[in-house]
This record gives structure tokens, sequence and C-alpha cells, in this order.
């Protein structure tokens, strides 16, 4: 007997942690997670959106519009950063696994922490102007960027 096919990919797996961590962000309009693993294949980080260590999310404000101080933008940690805040071992030369496409502050702390490639899912933002600088923030930096497309491939992940 051989070894079954129907195993995902290393890209699937990977993409796989960062959308599972995104389910634990309580933002209740964007979910995103991020997921760093080194050139061996193994992860290193990961992390999602939400309220630093600290603030109860639950008086927390998630709101995305209005005056800019009772806004979640002034507040929320994006998954990139948390993931790079969050590793314990150096993430130089890792790759990041990303469900929506970095905005240009995270992009700012991928191309410093030395993490030399970005895959992502949706970059549903592209043309908003903090998407274009971190496009451009990226690429000046020599990043590699991958929109990874799984063409509706479902993984079901049952816990019992």
């Amino acid at each position: 007997m051989g070894k079954r096919d129907d195993y995902i990919s290393w890209d699937e797996y990977f993409m796989g942690i960062a959308i599972l961590s995104a389910k634990r962000s309580k933002d209740p309009s964007t979910q995103v997670g991020a997921c760093i693993v080194n050139d061996e294949n193994k992860v290193v980080s990961i992390g999602y959106n939400g309220m630093p260590r600290g603030i109860c999310d639950d008086k927390a404000c998630w709101d995305r519009e209005g005056d800019f101080l009772h806004t979640k933008y002034a507040y929320v940690v994006h998954a990139e950063l948390n993931a790079i805040l969050n590793s314990r071992v150096s993430v130089q030369g890792c790759r990041i696994y990303v469900s929506l496409f970095p905005c240009n502050e995270c992009a700012k702390a991928i191309v410093q922490s030395g993490i030399k490639e970005v895959m992502f899912l949706s970059n549903k933002y592209k043309e908003a102007q903090s998407t274009i600088a971190s496009t451009t923030i990226l690429q000046d930096a020599g990043v590699k960027l991958t929109q990874l497309n799984f063409e509706n491939k479902e993984i079901v992940l049952k816990l019992s």
C-alpha cells in the first residue's frame, strides 16, 4: 500500500494555521491570522488581530467609523505584528502566511524583522493608499509577494 494522495500541501497547511488563528479574533468585521514559518517548514510564531495584552476585549471599541479614538484602528494590533512580537526566536529569513495582504504599518514591521516572503490569500483593499504603500515598501525591500489561490479548496476541521 502506498501513501495517501489527498494530503494538504505545505502552503495549504500554513495558510490553514493562519486562518484558524484568525478565528481567535474578536473583531466583528475583520478577522485576520498570520503564521510565520522558517526555511525548514517549522512554525516560528502565529498571531491574529486583536487588542493588546491586558486590554479587555469586552470593553474595547470595535467600531470602524467615527472619531479615530473611538474606532478599533487606534488600538488593534494586526495579525502580522502580533506574530512577529509573539516569536521567541528571530524571524529573519522566514516567510509569513497571512489571510489578508498586510497594511503599510505591518509591511514596515515585516521588512524590519527580516521576513523574506509574504504569502497571502486576499488583497481586497489593493486600491487603498495604505495597501499601495505596503506593496511599495515590501517590493522595494526585496520581499517576495505570493498570492495563493486554492481554487475554493475546503479543509474541514472537526473537533470530536
